[in-house]
């Protein structure tokens, strides 16, 4: 099977864009959001009571904000082309705004086979989008670039990395949701699925898109530049 050439850059139109769309199908499920996308869709709840036009794309790219500050003390190191993924952060926060518009919203879906069609296909394109990510040179959304680099620093596999993060996440999330609602909202057992399920899921998709696209770059000079 023939691969489709250069598409480094184009993997990283594809990680904004179906990262947006996949979170938004998810929120439309309701059955609970990703560990990820959990603690800025619940922080998005809270604020929006007093503030409506708080929307969920500006939540993430400021959850995104607080990550970097935490993930460099981590790894005890600042460079340029962080603050560069905190621009994809941004940009990202505006898809997914698009993606619930064009979505209707992000009222539920009524319908139940609806919603768990929904659920299904929102883990399952989130995941695709973040394998399509780890393969861009281009800057990742923080939540990506916090996995990459503390496994770079710490000599550790990406895959094993995404599951500490992401047990993390669900931990904020929970006590996120507790001390601000005193209940569970944003979080549900659609939650504790994807967090069982997404770092595999990314490992296959990745391996499927390799078959299928070559990820050199379009530009090996901005790709040189860039690093």
């Amino acid at each position: 099977m023939k691969k489709i050439p250069r598409f480094a850059e184009a993997a990283w139109i594809c990680g904004i864009v179906l990262c947006a769309f996949g979170v938004a199908l998810t929120v439309k499920a309701d059955f609970g959001v990703s560990m990820i996308a959990a603690p800025p869709y619940i922080l998005h709840l809270k604020i929006a009571e007093y503030f409506p036009s708080f929307t969920l794309g500006t939540a993430e790219y400021c959850f995104q904000g607080v990550l970097l500050l935490v993930m460099m003390a981590v790894v005890r190191r600042v460079r340029f082309k962080y603050f560069l993924c905190f621009a994809t952060a941004v940009i990202y926060g505006k898809v997914l705004d698009l993606m619930l518009l064009l979505l209707g919203g992000s009222d539920p879906y009524e319908s139940m086979p609806v919603r768990i069609v929904a659920f299904a296909a929102g883990g399952v394109i989130t995941s695709l989008a973040i394998a399509f990510f780890f393969r861009t040179y281009l800057p990742l959304q923080i939540y990506e670039l916090f996995v990459t680099e503390c496994a770079s620093v710490f000599g550790k596999a990406n895959e094993k990395v995404k599951y500490i993060f992401d047990a993390g996440c669900l931990l904020v999330s929970v006590t996120l949701t507790l001390v601000l609602f005193r209940g569970f909202e944003g979080i549900g057992v659609g939650t504790i699925v994807l967090t069982l399920i997404n770092a595999p899921i990314i490992a296959l998709c990745g391996k499927l898109i390799e078959k299928c696209f070559d990820f050199s770059a379009l530009s090996p000079k901005l790709q040189e530049k860039y690093k």
